[in-house]
């Protein structure tokens, strides 16, 4: 039982690792390859790639902020998020399904944003999605893996009951 659980630790670890490689390398590319601002249609009506640095937190909020006081409370904040994620991860019951995979998600793309802030003072966006004139705000593959997280551990709290 022991080594199976070593196992799954093992595989959840290298989930992080892959998920973190791809968001850090698909921000570097969009970087080298994009100017600030820069947009190219991919789907007409529906996706572009657009290059976008956002000094705040999900969906823009707080960017304009003093940056003297968002960088070290999102620091702060993120640093409690992660040592949070950890605790549950570890004391998720064996026959939860969902909560490791989810906190591995929401590991995952939090420190990906955190690298960003740390090298950059600000997170690398590039999905855009939008219908006519109605653009989402745009995000990065470690956004996704939060939000995907986020909705399996509400699941796993709702199968729990």
């Amino acid at each position: 039982m022991k080594a199976k659980l070593q196992k799954r630790h093992l595989f959840y670890g290298l989930m992080v690792v892959l998920i973190l490689f791809f968001d850090q390398l698909s921000k570097s590319i969009v970087q080298e390859k994009f100017q600030l601002y820069q947009s190219v249609e991919v789907i007409a009506g529906f996706f572009n790639i657009t290059y976008l640095r956002n000094p705040g937190a999900a969906f823009g909020i707080f960017s304009h902020a003093n940056p003297q006081i968002v960088k070290p409370v999102f620091f702060v904040i993120a640093i409690v998020a992660l040592a949070v994620m950890m605790v549950i991860y570890f004391r998720a019951p064996e026959k939860d399904r969902l909560t490791r995979p989810a906190m591995c998600l929401i590991f995952s793309g939090a420190m990906g944003n955190i690298i960003d802030r740390w090298r950059l003072g600000e997170v690398v966006d590039f999905l855009d999605f939008y219908l006519y004139s109605y653009h989402w705000p745009a995000f990065n593959l470690a956004d996704t893996s939060i939000t995907i997280g986020v909705g399996l551990f509400i699941l796993s709290l709702l199968r729990r009951g």
